[in-house]
């Protein structure tokens, strides 16, 4: 599966997965809502016969869906629980890092990208058949946006683009994998595309 620089930087907004209402629908939880509020009025207003205060049912009646609803709001609105103590902390803005959360498509794709060059590093199989894809890819996209053609598309003049050393490199895959001074020299030469 490949993915363009175009995909990554792009975003669209996911449409909420569709939940199906339990029997019932909306009517059980106004009614729950409604059973609470009475509930409340009449405890308040059974408090306050005893303490021998008369106060307007409307008001009491008033005040408890106010606090109600304010309640209902605040529980929507309340920030996620604190992790565990056990666990790792948070990435954040107070460590001078940045913490953008699942909906981050780029770091989400970077991820992936460290995950296997560091599996292969560790494993010892940075071999060029998993290295060389992935910078083919990423030769083919610089020159699709740069210059509007790729090395499929145009292989003669994505040859003088890209220079003899990289083209090399991506045509013809070596038995060994590349050292990390062969890697940097090939980067550099994808930046100056």
């Amino acid at each position: 599966m490949s993915t363009s620089i175009d995909d990554l930087l792009s975003f669209e907004e996911e449409a909420p997965p569709h939940t199906v209402q339990p029997r019932g629908g909306r009517v059980r939880p106004v009614l729950r809502f409604l059973a609470v509020a009475v509930a409340v009025v009449a405890v308040v207003l059974a408090g306050l016969r005893a303490v021998g205060l008369q106060v307007s049912i409307a008001v009491i009646v008033a005040g408890v869906l106010a606090l109600l609803a304010v309640r209902r709001v605040t529980t929507a609105l309340a920030p996620p629980p604190p992790p565990r103590a056990g666990g790792r902390a948070p990435v954040g803005e107070e460590d001078g890092s940045y913490h953008w959360g699942t909906r981050d498509a780029l770091r989400t794709a970077i991820n992936g990208w460290e995950r296997r060059w560091t599996g292969q590093a560790a494993t010892g199989s940075g071999s060029p058949s998993g290295i060389l894809p992935r910078i083919g890819e990423l030769a083919d996209e610089r020159l699709r946006q740069r210059h509007g053609l790729t090395r499929e598309s145009d292989p003669g003049r994505a040859r003088t683009l890209l220079g003899e050393p990289l083209w090399r490199f991506l045509s013809t895959p070596s038995r060994r994998p590349p050292s990390p001074r062969d890697l940097a020299a090939i980067v550099a030469e994808l930046e100056k595309l």
